[in-house]
């Protein structure tokens, strides 16, 4: 190996061993140990690894086309020289050093921005679609070039939920909610452009703060200032309890929610369907609770020392990622009877994390925004530094999205959404 020539004699290391490996078995090499300085970093190894792939690397003229890669060692990547990473992982260098690489996750490019009138509160895509929902009572529809294609009234109070129900070329169905505290259920034709309230959910007493879909479809979940989790039909059939005269001489149907699930002591910040019945809900009580969405009750508890603002569950993993009322993000796993013990910290953010969520397809990525007008993407197996950081925004940043892998978006209190193209189509 070629040695950095700007190092002088007092930067370098001792001799260690390595070996190579990796699951990518196109960019395989040779399993045999390497010598190389204890204080080697990633930029070396990659010179590395590439001249050793370089005849698989080579096109029919000659051409070399490097590859840039990534090394996990000990189940961490490795961002510092290779002696203090050992030394913090508490690693013999004594005896041979596996070093796993893998193709490096490419940066995210900024697509558009989308201009909104207020604060963007809420964000959902699927498929070329994007819905938000703003503090001015508004809702729009995008699509994923950047393009406005509806702007929708209706609420009387800020957006603070959206999220898409259903979807086919003709129609789609979605579902807000709103500190109006109420949920609307819409269905927009999409070739003539009109949308048409469905339904109204009423029975939270307080803000609306937080909408979760099953993954069948067929039912969502709120939660808000109330403390109350409430789970409903989005049947447009279903049938509602006798109503009031007064709520009669509307064209417009009211529903009921199917259930009504008391714990929670503070505002329920965030909920998700873990599965088509239960559901996984965060809270400024310090809590995390999983409820049976079925016969009502808590099945389990996470408790944390701070208001949690908001979470998100990896269906990939059982994984769980939170953010809470400082600038840490904490990952949780499920599916270990010691769950309430936080598995890992995450910390690069100035100010509050607001909002978190996972990829779709990777199991170690996910992205974060916050009060420092920062978003960021991270790899669960780097705790101290993300991967990317995600600029653009000039204010703090309110609400993310994952949903469609191809697009990262988020909104936040300069009035825009910012869409960036994520290049990992695939997972490695």
């Amino acid at each position: 190996m070629v040695m950095d020539k700007s190092k002088n004699k007092n930067d370098l290391g001792s001799q260690i061993q390595i070996k190579f490996i990796t699951k990518q078995e196109k960019y395989a090499v040779p399993d045999f140990p390497f010598a190389v300085d204890s204080k080697i970093q990633c930029v070396n190894l990659n010179n590395l690894v590439n001249e050793l792939l370089k005849d698989k690397l080579s096109d029919e003229n000659g051409t070399l086309k490097k590859v840039d890669f990534d090394f996990l060692v000990n189940d961490e990547l490795l961002r510092t020289p290779l002696d203090i990473h050992l030394t913090q992982k508490n690693v013999s260098s004594e005896s041979t050093v596996v070093v796993e690489y893998m193709e490096a996750t490419p940066s995210p490019e900024p697509k558009d921005c989308l201009i909104h009138d207020d604060w963007v509160s809420a964000i959902h895509s699927m498929g070329s679609w994007i819905i938000t929902g703003c503090y001015d009572n508004s809702i729009h529809v995008w699509n994923n070039r950047g393009k406005h294609k509806i702007g929708i009234a209706g609420h009387t109070g800020p957006v603070k939920a959206v999220k898409w129900v259903s979807m086919s070329d003709e129609s789609a169905v979605f579902v807000s909610g709103s500190q109006d505290q109420s949920i609307r259920v819409w269905d927009w034709d999409i070739k003539n452009g009109t949308t048409n309230c469905l339904q109204i959910g009423r029975g939270h007493e307080r803000a609306v703060e937080c909408i979760s879909v099953s993954p069948d479809s067929t039912r969502f979940a709120t939660g808000g200032w109330d403390a109350m989790l409430k789970i409903w039909s989005s049947d447009p059939n279903f049938e509602p309890v006798d109503l009031p005269a007064k709520r009669q001489k509307s064209n417009i149907k009211v529903m009921p929610p199917i259930m009504t699930l008391k714990g929670h002591k503070e505002n329920i910040s965030s909920v998700h369907f873990i599965n088509n019945s239960d559901v996984l809900t965060a809270s400024w009580d310090h809590t995390i609770k999983h409820w049976d969405g079925e016969i009502g009750g808590i099945k389990t508890e996470i408790v944390g020392n701070k208001s949690f603002f908001d979470h998100d569950y990896s269906q990939l993993t059982g994984s769980v990622i939170t953010c809470s009322s400082d600038r840490h993000i904490r990952l949780y796993d499920l599916r270990c009877k010691e769950g309430s013990l936080v598995k890992n910290t995450y910390s690069s953010h100035k100010q509050w994390v607001t909002t978190v969520k996972w990829s779709t397809i990777d199991q170690y990525q996910f992205v974060s925004g916050g009060y420092d007008n920062q978003m960021k993407m991270w790899d669960t197996r780097s705790p101290k530094v993300p991967l990317f950081e995600l600029v653009g925004h000039e204010e703090k940043v309110l609400c993310s999205d994952w949903s469609n892998n191809e697009f990262i978006l988020s909104g936040g209190a300069d009035n825009t959404v910012r869409i960036f193209k994520n290049k990992k189509i695939v997972s490695s």
